[in-house]
């Protein structure tokens, strides 16, 4: 209760101006990175409410992410901190190679994996925040082989920069983002404010993508699809005030930085970390939330 009170509390911070996120002493990416801009201010896209309904106007909002465990697994895709220079590195075998980033990998004996223990359940994401070197590696598809340790593809990140990956390249996810900058995390939200955009899921994508996504995963040219990279925002007329603390810092943040699409999956799927901290009750509210309160942005004024 003492944590929920602390984080009502501090809602009142939430209109100050702030700087990068940060981890562990490392930036979350510059505070001029496109996940850390502020999109309220921007114009709406001229194909808006086309897109919008293409992803589903009345489907739900949803918090991919809470505490406790659903089917034996943590709920949310996890990251781990490490000292770098002295977890042990690993080289993977990719089935992406020439697309993943050759590493090597410092990834620790308990290293967290999305949808472990069950082998076919999730991406099977593992999210690791080097602090010593301020990078942040991303693996899809972790797997431990007998010969070592393999992924599906890998990506390396300075967390001091705003590099893109090669055009046409997959990352760890779909669209060639990284991950991490998009999940809404306790550390944040503890705060009273998510200072960044987050990352979410559309059923039915367009084989396009636009900055900053650098991959697109479709066939469709269907030009209603939404690309990848595509940015949205909570429309700043929508009532947030009802919502219990948790879900309206998420909301809040909807409304200035919005949500990128990174991947296929369940539409209007918001990713985020596990935490033993959040309220699945209050996030569960969310689901209030529907596809016809967002818009799309125009977001091509918006570079570092």
């Amino acid at each position: 209760m003492r944590l929920l009170a602390l984080a009502a509390a501090a809602l009142s911070l939430v209109g100050s101006t702030a700087g990068a996120p940060t981890i562990a002493g490392c930036p979350v990416f510059p505070a001029s990175n496109v996940w850390n801009q502020p999109v309220d201010k921007l114009p709406v896209a001229a194909n808006s409410a086309q897109v919008i309904a293409s992803i589903g106007l009345d489907a739900p909002l949803h918090a991919d992410f809470g505490s406790g465990l659903y089917n034996g697994q943590s709920i949310g895709i996890p990251y781990v901190v490490v000292h770098g220079r002295s977890t042990p590195k690993s080289h993977l075998t990719f089935d992406y190679a020439d697309e993943s980033d050759r590493g090597p990998y410092p990834i620790p004996r308990n290293v967290p994996i999305e949808g472990y223990p069950n082998p076919d359940d999730g991406d099977r994401h593992a999210l690791i925040v080097d602090r010593d070197t301020c990078h942040l590696d991303e693996l899809y598809a972790l797997r431990h082989t007998a010969s070592g340790w393999a992924a599906g593809s890998g990506a390396i990140w300075s967390l001091r920069s705003n590099a893109l990956r090669p055009a046409g390249w997959t990352s760890a996810d779909a669209a060639g983002l990284p991950i991490f900058p998009g999940l809404a995390r306790w550390a944040d939200a503890a705060t009273g404010r998510i200072d960044h955009a987050l990352r979410f899921t559309a059923s039915k994508t367009r084989r396009a993508y636009i900055y900053p996504a650098r991959h697109y995963a479709s066939d469709s040219s269907d030009p209603s699809l939404p690309p990848m990279g595509l940015r949205v925002r909570l429309k700043a007329s929508f009532d947030i005030s009802t919502f219990p603390p948790q879900a309206r810092i998420v909301l809040t943040a909807l409304k200035k930085y919005g949500m990128i699409l990174a991947d296929n999956g369940s539409p209007w799927f918001i990713s985020g970390a596990p935490s033993p901290h959040w309220s699945n009750d209050q996030l569960h509210t969310l689901g209030q939330v529907t596809g016809s309160d967002f818009e799309v942005v125009d977001t091509s004024s918006l570079r570092p």
